[in-house]
C-alpha cells in the first residue's frame, strides 16, 4: 500500500552476508515501503521499516529478516516487549494524536515538516526537520504544525523496565487509539 500522504516514498535496505562473508543486500523482502493498511484515527499512516527479536539481537541465519517479515502481515503494537521497532509516521495537516505512553525508550526524529511536541505538564516544543526527541515512557500527543503539508516522522522504540513515579507505577495508555495493538 502507498502511502496516503503523498510525501516521497522511501526504500528499506536490508544488508547481510554472502557465504564469503561478504556485504550484501538481502533480496528477501521488497525494498518498497511496507505501509499498514490503515490509518489511525484519520490523521496517520504507520510504516513498519523494521524489527528485531531479543538483546542483543540475532542476526545470524537471517532470523531477524524471518521474524520481520513475518510481523509485516500482522504488525505490532507501537512497542515490541522483546525487540526493537523502527516505524515511520506519516501525519496529516493539522493533525493531533492522543495523547498517549509506551512503556519504552524512544527515539524520535522528524523527517520532514514541522512536528509540536505536547506533554501531559502543558509544555510544548516544536519540532523541525532534523530534530531529535528521546522521549522516555513520558504521556505525550505529536502535532502537525502546518495546516497544508503532511509531516513524516521516524521512531525507534525499545522496550523499557516499568516506569515508577512517586511510588506509582505508569503504564502503557495508547490514548483511545483503538485499532492499534496493545503492545507485545
Amino acid at each position: 500500500m502507498a502511502t496516503p500522504s503523498k510525501l516521497p516514498s522511501y526504500q528499506r535496505l536490508i544488508t547481510t552476508h554472502n557465504s564469503d562473508g561478504k556485504a550484501i543486500l538481502s533480496d528477501t523482502i521488497d525494498s518498497n515501503e511496507p505501509w499498514q493498511d490503515h490509518i489511525v484515527n484519520n490523521i496517520a499512516a504507520f510504516s513498519l521499516g523494521y524489527t528485531s527479536s531479543g538483546f542483543p539481537a540475532e542476526l545470524n541465519g537471517d532470523k531477524d529478516i524471518g521474524r520481520y517479515s513475518n510481523l509485516l502481515a500482522n504488525p505490532p503494537g507501537l512497542v515490541k516487549n522483546d525487540g526493537t521497532v523502527l516505524r515511520i509516521v506519516d501525519m496529516a495537516p493539522g493533525s493531533t494524536s492522543p495523547m498517549h505512553r509506551t512503556v519504552s525508550l524512544d527515539y524520535v526524529f522528524v523527517m520532514l515538516g514541522e512536528v509540536e511536541l505536547v506533554l501531559d505538564s502543558g509544555e510544548t516544543k516544536i519540532m523541525k526537520q532534523g530534530d531529535i526527541c528521546v522521549q522516555k515512557g513520558t504521556m505525550h500527543a505529536w502535532r502537525n504544525v502546518s495546516q497544508n503539508e503532511w509531516s513524516r516522522m521516524l521512531y525507534v522504540l525499545q522496550p523499557s523496565r516499568p516506569i515508577k513515579v512517586g511510588g506509582k507505577t505508569l503504564y502503557e495508555d495508547y490514548g483511545g487509539m483503538d485499532n492499534v495493538p496493545n503492545s507485545s
